[in-house]
């Protein structure tokens, strides 16, 4: 984000889209436990933020363009109910802001005749691309939310990917248990995002892999 403050706007919205993003995230996974019955229904749904904010995802978000929200173990998340039910707990909160995120897109395409999705890239959109008031808030909202829901699916801790992947097998084999062992309990995993958020300063790898992901997705409205 501070790629953009160079557009005050677009600074904005994409603060504004990564506190939408993670409470989006945290009510889709409660929701999502409650209804599969994996959680217990007095338990609040509201926002938590010891429990939803992540301070490297926070920081990562500052530096990098995009962050990630507290990491959810997967010993939290019950799989004596059905390992599909595991999963779709993990899945709920990024693709609740993905499916948000299109809101923010075609509200665009339809707002203006002069509609760039078909050249633009997140990165520009997360460095703050200048364009009108209105379309930039637009669009940055929605390259946030996007961005967000993207990168919480890759599968590795403390992302919302690897609980899907943990989801998978009936048991966990070696592999798994390593990865959790070095990338989330050792902290390696945060550590790798975050050199990926710093370098290369100019354009850093996690721009790139954002690219990557999300470009088709503003393809569709372009």
């Amino acid at each position: 984000m501070l790629f953009a403050l160079g557009e005050p706007v677009a600074f904005l919205a994409l603060v504004v889209s990564f506190v939408l993003a993670l409470l989006l995230r945290a009510l889709a996974i409660r929701v999502t436990a409650r209804t599969l019955g994996l959680t217990d229904r007095r338990e609040p749904i509201g926002p938590r933020p010891r429990e939803d904010i992540d301070p490297f995802g926070a920081v990562a978000a500052a530096v990098g363009g995009m962050g990630w929200g507290k990491i959810i173990p997967v010993d939290e998340v019950p799989r004596w109910r059905g390992r599909g039910r595991a999963a779709a707990v993990y899945l709920s909160g990024p693709l609740t802001c993905i499916a948000v995120a299109q809101l923010f897109f075609a509200a665009y395409a339809s707002s203006t005749p002069e509609n760039l999705l078909g050249i633009l890239s997140p990165s520009f959109l997360l460095r703050g691309f200048p364009l009108p008031l209105v379309e930039q808030v637009l669009l940055c909202l929605g390259a946030g939310l996007l961005t967000f829901g993207l990168l919480a699916l890759i599968p590795l801790p403390p992302l919302d990917g690897f609980g899907v992947l943990w989801s998978i097998p009936a048991k966990p084999g070696p592999g798994l248990q390593w990865i959790r062992l070095w990338f989330e309990e050792k902290n390696l995993g945060v550590l790798l995002l975050l050199i990926c958020c710093f370098f290369p300063f100019e354009r850093p790898f996690l721009l790139g892999l954002l690219d990557v992901l999300g470009v088709l997705f503003l393809r569709l409205w372009g």
